[in-house]
């Protein structure tokens, strides 16, 4: 049996990946500016992973965003 991501981990997940191509960047280039591991980026896009606010603090800045941004439609 797969387990499915919650609904909250994959509207988190989506948000960042639009984030990530709204900057032409692939997931090694997010994974480089964060200090994350690519397959780390490629869990948190298909709402495999839950994040640490550790780790969410090192994506907002990565992306150039404001915490608040990551969490935008986000319930």
């Amino acid at each position: 049996m797969t387990k499915r991501p919650s609904t909250t981990l994959a509207v988190f997940g989506k948000r960042i990946r639009q984030l990530r191509l709204k900057k032409k960047w692939s997931q090694e280039k997010l994974a480089e500016e964060s200090g994350l591991h690519w397959t780390y980026i490629s869990g948190i896009e298909r709402g495999k992973r839950n994040l640490g606010i550790e780790n969410v603090v090192k994506l907002a800045p990565a992306l150039k965003v404001d915490v608040g941004k990551l969490f935008k439609g986000v319930h």
